[in-house]
Parts: structure tokens; sequence; C-alpha cells
């Protein structure tokens, strides 16, 4: 009943018809992540348990040398840290895992959140310690900053660093942190200073078993995710393990969540596209009143507004990712368009996908159903699009004041 005949093509890539906007290296990454992908099908097929299988997947990212991207040849500049990164090179990556398994995009993606702070605000010290493990996927990173009470208000958050001796002592509550059952270290932020706000939040690197830290995968979602919540009762944190200056965390986590949040509108792209291939194919087999249901004009309207969604996606977040990398110095308007109109048009594509199947839409086990679950958290993680649309608003209002005032 469960048609494989889409994933046993694999997934195409915008490398294939948008390569106008692509440099060589990115055609030959596009054929490496091609052959993780087949790998991580046969993975999540081998009956692992969930840990387990978190773990063998950052394995077989790191051993394929996609982790490495998130650390660039050519390093980092502290001032303007995220023109260093090669952001069309993860969007390829997250287009074609999110296009096989959101839970792999996930790990991929995390393992970047919690990386990407020590490249690129880490000490020599720090970089030599933490990176070759998470770069190779020997370790498992992840990025503790949401709160019961701290989510987009990132300013708002309430665990609390105190000095204790040569050290720190940290005390809060972190909830939905993806990859914590199983990561190995996470970069934790507290207000070492809650009278001065935002300016007194900093960065930790808290291993796991670090004393006073517990961790509960205790969130099970829609969608299959590695995710869970801290207690940090007391944790002890070495000072050496401090993230930047006391006061530099929440420029650190809003530069982390910047530098990635165009590659969420590209996983996005990659399960729109995944659902559009299951339509396509699902419409040219599937017989109803003697022919094929794609010859159905209301069918082929579906199918045709799909695509050109898909189609817009993948042009708005790849202006952005090219934007960056030819060294824009801020694209935050670009970025919120992005993840705004991939994440939202992709639910309409999933959801048309999932009706052209009928009652088979709904099993468990049928690609478009997994993605119908997979979809609804990108609207939400990274910027809700309705932050998305107050950012693109006040840039456009302010750019009107400005020119008026000229």
């Amino acid at each position: 009943m469960i048609d494989r005949t889409v994933e046993g093509r694999g997934p195409g890539l915008s490398t294939d018809d948008l390569g106008f906007l692509f440099e060589d290296r990115h055609a030959e990454l596009a054929e490496r992540v091609r052959r993780v992908v087949r790998a991580l099908l046969a993975l999540e097929a081998s009956g692992k348990g969930d840990d387990d299988l978190a773990r063998a997947t950052v394995a077989l990212l790191g051993e394929a040398g996609l982790c490495r991207l998130f650390a660039p040849e050519q390093g980092v500049d502290p001032s303007a840290p995220q023109r260093g990164v090669d952001l069309r090179a993860l969007c390829l990556v997250r287009e074609a895992l999110a296009w096989a398994s959101g839970g792999a995009d996930s790990l991929f993606a995390v393992q970047g959140l919690g990386t990407w702070p020590i490249v690129a605000f880490g000490s020599e010290a720090q970089k030599a310690k933490w990176l070759p493990d998470a770069l190779a996927g020997r370790a498992v990173a992840a990025f503790g900053l949401t709160e019961p009470e701290a989510g987009t208000d990132v300013a708002s958050l309430r665990t609390v660093a105190v000095r204790d001796g040569a050290g720190w002592r940290l005390s809060g509550q972190k909830t939905f942190i993806s990859n914590a059952p199983v990561a190995d270290r996470i970069v934790v932020f507290a207000n070492a200073a809650p009278e001065r706000g935002r300016k007194g939040i900093t960065a930790f690197i808290v291993p796991r078993g670090a004393p006073g830290l517990s961790v509960r995968a205790d969130l099970p979602l829609v969608a299959d995710h590695s995710i869970g919540s801290l207690s940090l009762d007391g944790c002890e944190v070495s000072d050496d393990d401090r993230l930047g200056e006391v006061g530099d965390g929440f420029r650190v986590a809003m530069s982390t969540l910047d530098t990635f949040r165009v590659t969420v509108g590209a996983a996005a792209v990659g399960m729109a596209r995944r659902a559009l291939e299951e339509a396509v194919r699902r419409t040219t087999v599937r017989k109803q009143f003697g022919k094929e249901i794609a010859e159905f004009q209301q069918v082929q309207g579906y199918l045709a507004d799909s695509s050109a969604e898909l189609d817009a996606a993948r042009l708005l977040v790849l202006r952005a990712a090219r934007l960056r990398d030819f060294g824009a110095s801020s694209i935050t308007q670009e970025a919120a368009v992005a993840k705004m109109f991939a994440t939202e048009a992709a639910q309409r594509i999933i959801d048309r996908s999932l009706q052209l199947h009928g009652g088979l839409g709904v099993v468990r086990g049928v690609a478009v159903e997994r993605l119908y679950r997979e979809i609804r958290a990108l609207r939400i993680y990274e910027g809700t699009t309705e932050i998305q649309r107050v950012v693109i608003a006040s840039r456009l209002i302010a750019t009107e004041k400005q020119r008026g005032d000229s």
C-alpha cells in the first residue's frame, strides 16, 4: 500500500536547476549529501532505539564531513561572525536531509546551533577542547536558550549564573532543548547580572554529567524528535567554559540564530519538495472514474500552485543565503521573508499533497503523513511566523521614515 518509488529515486536539489546561484563546490556537495541520504534511510530502517539512532545519525553526518561546514576553513571574524559560514552549503544539506527525515534534519541543525557559538566566539583553548569531536560527529551538541517563560523574548530568561570561587553555579530551567537527551555538551545561556537585563546574559559550555545538571526527555512531540528539558540546580561550570565575556551571551545567541535562520526555510523547501514529488507520483498512478486523477483540473490546480510556491520559496531562501555568502552586512529582512514564506508555503504544499492522497494520506508510514507532522514546528522555532512579520514590517516602516526625513 505504501509506495516507496519517490524515496528510491532520492532527493532532487536546488543545484539541479538553479545552478547559477551556486559554485562548483556546491555541486560536489549535492552529490555527497545524496549519498548520505541513502545511508540515512538505511540507518532509520535498522530498528535502532531513539537515542542510539540519534547518535548514529550525528556520527554519519560527521563521517561524511557535513558537520565541518559549521567551521569555515578561513576562520571567523568575531565582529561579523555570520559572514564566515557557507550558508548556501548549509541550505543544501538541510534541503536534502529534510526531504528524507525531519529528525535527521533537526539533529544536523542543532549540532550547528551548539557548535557555531564556539567556532565564532570561543577561545583557542575552547575550540581545541570541544570542536574536534563535534565536527567529526563523535559528540552531540545542543543549544540551551529557551525557557518556560522565555521563548521569543530572549531577554526575559530567568536562569542565573552566580560566581563561586574560580567558577560559576547555574540555576534555572530550560525547555524545548533539541538534542538534549543525547547531547554530550550544551551551550547554556544564563544571566550573570539580572539587574542589567539582557546585558547580563552570558553563555557557558556545560558538559553532560556536570554536577547539578539533569536532563529529561519529557517532551513527546507531534513528530519524532530528540528533545527535552534541562534542570540546573547550582550546576557547576568552570570559568574556562564561559563562552565570551560576561554579558556577551545575548550577542552570542542572536548571532547564532541569525546565522541559521535562513536554513530553516531550506528545510521547509526540502519537506515541500518531497511532498510535491509524492503527490505527482500518487496522482499519476491512482485512477478514479476511469482515468488518472492527475487528469482532473482541480488536481492539476493543486499541483501547479504547489510547484509555483515551491519555486518562490527556493528563490527567496537562496537569495538571502547568497547575499550573506557574498558579504552582505545584514540579511535580517531577507532572512525573515525567506523563513516566513518558505515555512508557510511548505505547510500549504504538504496539506494539498496529503489531500491528493485521499485516505492513504493519513496512514502512518506514508511520507506525506510524516511530513504533515514534521512541518508544523518549523513555523514556530527560530522565530515564529508572526515575529517574522513584525521584523519585515518594522524594516519597511523604518526605511520609509528615513526616506521621509531625508
